[in-house]
């Protein structure tokens, strides 16, 4: 083989590169949502970064599905909640029949500059 065909010749493998614009934080703190104003239900935030959330949610969502969504932060003794409207963008299978929880990635949509304020400080209290 010359050195011109090495050089052209592709490559195969597989390479993960996350493109995340953010960091993620692990949590483990509940949320509030719904797909409509009527019905609430709960789930469980189990990461976080300025970009979105992961959550585990008792039903199957639809990728594009807006939520109104309530995130409970801790911060000491103080509990803020942080209401938004985010967008599923991706959904994992089942976690089993026993779990009753589907991993469920979203970003936020629409959130007040004084919610976003709060999670930036809560992000930052994770971080050191």
């Amino acid at each position: 083989m010359t050195k011109e065909e090495k050089e052209t010749k592709p490559r195969y493998g597989t390479v993960n590169f996350e493109k995340r614009n953010y960091p993620r934080f692990n949590i483990d703190l509940p949320v509030e949502y719904s797909r409509t104003d009527l019905f609430i239900k709960h789930g469980r935030a189990i990461n976080a970064s300025e970009g979105g959330l992961l959550l585990y949610l008792p039903e199957q969502m639809e990728i594009g599905q807006p939520l109104r969504l309530k995130l409970f932060l801790t911060s000491g003794f103080e509990l803020n909640a942080i209401e938004t409207l985010v967008e599923v963008v991706w959904m994992d299978i089942h976690l089993g029949k026993d779990w009753g929880d589907y991993r469920t990635g979203v970003r936020f949509v629409e959130i007040s500059m004084e919610d976003m304020g709060k999670l930036k400080n809560f992000l930052r209290s994770l971080s050191g």
